[in-house]
């Protein structure tokens, strides 16, 4: 069975056709439950998301802020394994029709087989990997088998990768590039910056795929600002705060439902 990366090129397509950027949502597997978790990711996309990265809970998750370290450590207190991962894609994506990929650091994949990952993320519907810490010249695998079966390979790129990397990373690269905005972990910030416009715009030169801006983004105003010069918003620790902070957990999915649809309207305003 072939993946959906087309669905995701689809996708980002024709948000860029609205004149606007597409919005990512960041949510991890397994938290605050299996099944709660499954709806967080459904009511992101109900709210207004156009895409969703699940997460793949990770004891060492170096790109991640203590909010989402905390999601995680709930989510692998609870037993989480990627087989839920593929359950909360599946589930995900047969309710709402749209593209799901699955953020994760390279060393679960690397344990569980890099074929067997690609085929049960295919099978359930996934629509790619987004892979923070797998080098690029360490890919040629991954790549394979997610071209085999129909995924697509998100990389990330920083605004201390030289142009020369930038381009090195684009080319490897298919669905979106992934745009840190500044050094350092996801979480909320109160701007998100200039180096991430530049950074845009340096990665934009090496490269047709589309470009999404990810790491501080939490409101409408920070969205449509981000969006006046991404092809994509990427919002991950404003989304698990929602939950976290929530009293039970049907006021988190209203919570996350809100916020999407909040940062919604931002993309589409544009700073």
């Amino acid at each position: 069975m072939s993946g959906n990366v087309q669905l995701l090129n689809d996708t980002l397509a024709a948000a860029k056709s609205e004149g606007r950027a597409a919005l990512i949502a960041y949510l991890p597997a397994g938290f605050p439950t299996v099944t709660g978790g499954i709806e967080a990711v459904k009511a992101a996309l109900d709210g207004g998301a156009d895409v969703v990265e699940v997460g793949l809970p990770h004891s060492d998750p170096v790109l991640d802020g203590p909010v989402i370290q905390t999601a995680d450590d709930i989510a692998l207190r609870g037993g989480v394994r990627i087989a839920d991962v593929m359950r909360t894609v599946r589930e995900a994506h047969e309710a709402t029709g749209k593209p799901i990929l699955v953020m994760t650091y390279w060393n679960p994949i690397d344990r569980y087989g890099v074929e067997r990952f690609t085929a049960e993320l295919a099978e359930a519907g996934g629509a790619g990997c987004i892979l923070p810490d797998l080098p690029v010249q360490e890919s040629a695998l991954w790549r394979e088998h997610a071209d085999k079966h129909g995924l697509a390979t998100v990389f990330v790129v920083a605004p201390s990768s030289k142009d020369a990397r930038l381009a090195e990373i684009t080319a490897a690269g298919s669905g979106f590039v992934y745009a840190a905005s500044l050094m350092g972990v996801t979480g909320t910030r109160e701007s998100v910056g200039a180096q991430a416009e530049d950074l845009v715009r340096r990665t934009r030169a090496t490269t047709d795929t589309p470009v999404c801006v990810g790491l501080g983004v939490s409101n409408a105003a920070q969205a449509a600002e981000v969006a006046r010069f991404a092809d994509g918003v990427i919002v991950g620790s404003a989304f698990v705060k929602r939950m976290l902070d929530a009293p039970d957990d049907a006021a988190g999915l209203e919570g996350v439902r809100a916020l999407a649809a909040d940062l919604a309207k931002g993309v589409r305003k544009q700073a």
